[in-house]
């Protein structure tokens, strides 16, 4: 499976399948929220809500890719992504494409 962040493949050609998507809810322990609460007041990067993100990106990507293939998709175009937070120490990543089936 591809993934493409660009609308067209260069040189390619392609029928769509439709939108495919893949969202994760991801949080962190409490522990791990009141440490973050305190290094706010210094400044400086909250690695755990990195870490947290990053995971939650890679198991989002991984659910919109397994639903590309069940649609028969070799590629995903136009892939994006959003996230939103839930509640306090909570996030919501949703990537999203358009699954397409290379013409050979």
């Amino acid at each position: 499976m591809v993934i493409f962040t660009v609308e067209n493949i260069p040189n390619q050609k392609y029928e769509l399948i439709g939108l495919v998507d893949g969202g994760m809810v991801q949080s962190k322990h409490m522990g791990k929220d009141i440490m973050a609460g305190f290094k706010t007041m210094v400044g400086g990067e909250l690695k755990g809500y990195t870490e947290m993100m990053e995971e939650a990106r890679a198991i989002a990507t991984d659910r919109m890719v397994q639903k590309a293939m069940s649609m028969g998709a070799d590629a995903v175009v136009g892939v994006r992504y959003t996230s939103s937070a839930i509640v306090q120490g909570a996030a919501e990543v949703l990537a999203y494409g358009t699954a397409v089936r290379f013409i050979r």
